[in-house]
């Protein structure tokens, strides 16, 4: 099996190290392609896959194509791609708001996957929502499903609309922790503590709270109500964010995203 990766950006790279070192795939059956010349010559330095600048030396031979551009990039891209695919290739794409029905009606195919991912994927913290065509078998979809994973979990979803959703959510969540993570360290500075021990404090307890909730079965307001106390420091500033509205910030923070994700596939 050989699988090509049209776009060495973040996302695209990301994938395309962790899939060259999947058992399931034996050495430089990844190739990877982009268009800017700077980037080719970084990629050729990198072993374990081929790289390529040009579709028609390596679209043929692929039998899953992960695309990973831009989504104001997916015409031009799509019409280049039509001449040289074939029907029984998989497409699986990461770009968001391309639905499924776009990318059948300009490859002239029938076998495509979407999934959205997420920046934590570049450590194997990632989590990836997906849906398949019809088409694609159980057996394909077992080794989409296991690809996905290599940068870390996947979770297959009913319907597209839950793929715009999990953008706002899992795809752009990624941002508002660190924006969480920012205004910490913000205010731990204003307290005096020095760059590297804010830095510290508030990673630690991120990672702390992670995986004390990803440990146990107990919800984040049942973990609220251990930490918090009456009268006590943590309920004094979750009294804070609650007079301050913040829970209802967050959601509509989220549905800003999931919308704007409806909208680009509108477009």
């Amino acid at each position: 099996m050989k699988v090509l990766v049209i776009g060495a950006g973040n996302m695209g790279l990301t994938y395309a190290e962790a899939m060259s070192k999947s058992k399931q795939l034996k050495k430089r059956n990844v190739m990877i392609l982009d268009s800017s010349p700077e980037k080719i010559l970084s990629l050729k330095k990198i072993s374990h896959f081929d790289v390529f600048e040009n579709l028609e030396d390596c679209l043929p031979q692929a039998d899953l194509v992960f695309i990973a551009v831009k989504p104001y990039h997916c015409e031009d891209l799509f019409a280049k791609m039509r001449p040289l695919i074939n029907k029984g290739q998989i497409v699986i794409s990461i770009m968001a708001g391309v639905t499924i029905q776009t990318m059948q009606d300009a490859l002239g195919i029938q076998k495509v996957v979407r999934a959205m991912p997420n920046l934590p994927a570049q450590v194997g913290k990632g989590v990836t929502s997906f849906i398949p065509s019809k088409e694609v078998s159980r057996i394909e979809l077992l080794t989409v499903e296991s690809l996905l994973d290599t940068t870390g979990k996947s979770i297959k979803v009913s319907s597209e609309n839950y793929i715009d959703a999990s953008t706002g959510i899992s795809g752009s969540g990624p941002a508002y922790v660190f924006y969480f993570m920012q205004s910490m360290m913000e205010a731990a500075l204003k307290m005096g503590f020095s760059a590297n021990d804010s830095k510290v404090l508030v990673s630690q307890t991120f990672d702390g709270a992670v995986e004390l909730f990803n440990q146990s079965d107990l919800s984040p307001s049942s973990w609220m109500n251990k930490v918090a106390s009456k009268g006590g420091t943590t309920r004094a500033a979750l009294d804070s964010m609650e007079d301050n509205n913040v829970n209802e910030l967050i959601k509509e923070a989220a549905y800003a995203a999931f919308d704007r994700a409806v909208e680009l596939g509108k477009q």
